[in-house]
């Protein structure tokens, strides 16, 4: 299975001619393809190729999802929706059972729960290339690609809270003001506190440890109108989530104590044998212009504006020239 690593590595050039096609904002211009075969699918062919693609089930991933599917589609596909499945178990089992062919993982999820390492990286390319390499040996899984942007865990507070602090907290000094104020509350998802790469981080950088009687676990569109409401002192979030902009929360500011988190496709072996340059090729093409203000623009269309996910993933697919209009 390592010379599949070294195939794929020698794709280099087949990734360079996607990221050249690609624009790098994620507006678009007025000088979108009309079809296909002006599209860089056309360069990436998959007739008679069948993929199923999922996603886990929050809204940056129901559209990365939606990217693929639309992308596959176009370049002749036969594509099964899978996108929405639930969570990050939920998926990667599915995949694993080959229920789904592919679906958009994070670098950090892979190194430390599915692959069970610790001490992940802080270079994005040397934490990708890890996962890369241990997955592909270890599960026969291939990760194809990697985006700009990394949508890591993280905490905001709201104007107010912000505002009385006399700006933005840092992880230390929202630490201590919890330690300091019994009556704060940080909301969280349900897994954030028992995750590896999770809560702990963030006591163990600090030296505090999080009461339980300050915990409050929410789901996870809640934590965020419910820390611009106040009810929540800091809120647990995703970095790239286009609530924060929307609700006008700040982020409590990170000097590296949460790991990376850049996005690859995650697919089976011997569905990317079948068409390992189409695969890599249109992967690359969706993922080179999704930095972090990219990815939080696309995010707020669907939290904050309420677009559905497909229409999103379809407007940047047709303005990045990745589909046909």
């Amino acid at each position: 299975m390592r010379g599949l690593g070294i195939k794929i590595a020698a794709l280099a050039g087949v990734s360079a001619l996607a990221l050249a096609a690609c624009s790098s904002d994620d507006g678009g211009g007025d000088a979108s393809p009309t079809a296909n075969g002006d599209a860089i699918v056309s360069q990436y062919p998959l007739t008679g190729i069948s993929v199923a693609v999922g996603s886990k089930d929050f809204d940056e991933q129901l559209i990365l999802g939606q990217m693929m599917v639309q992308a596959f589609e176009a370049a002749g596909a036969d594509v099964d929706d899978k996108v929405n499945l639930g969570g990050t178990s939920v998926a990667r089992q599915a995949l694993e059972s080959g229920d789904i062919d592919v679906y958009m993982e994070y670098n950090g999820t892979g190194w430390t729960v599915h692959l069970g390492q610790e001490d992940p990286s802080f270079d994005s390319v040397e934490l990708t290339t890890g996962v890369r390499e241990l997955d592909l040996e270890e599960n026969g899984i291939v990760w194809i690609g990697r985006s700009p942007f990394n949508n890591t865990y993280g905490f905001a507070s709201s104007p107010e809270v912000t505002e009385a602090n006399g700006g933005p907290f840092t992880l230390q000094t929202m630490m201590e003001y919890v330690r300091d104020n019994p009556d704060a509350i940080v909301c969280m998802e349900s897994e954030f506190p028992d995750r590896p790469d999770g809560l702990i981080l963030t006591e163990e950088a600090t030296g505090i440890e999080l009461p339980q009687n300050q915990q409050q676990i929410l789901d996870t569109g809640v934590i965020y109108t419910e820390t611009a409401n106040n009810v929540c002192t800091f809120g647990e979030v995703f970095t790239t989530d286009g609530r924060i902009p929307a609700l006008n929360l700040t982020l409590v500011e990170d000097p590296g104590v949460n790991i990376l988190y850049n996005v690859s496709a995650t697919m089976r072996q011997e569905k990317f044998n079948e068409a390992p340059e189409s695969f890599q090729g249109i992967t690359d093409a969706i993922l080179a212009p999704l930095d972090n203000a990219t990815m939080a623009s696309l995010n707020a269309q669907v939290s904050a504006e309420g677009q559905e996910p497909a229409d999103v993933a379809r407007e940047y697919l047709v303005n990045q020239g990745i589909i046909g209009g």
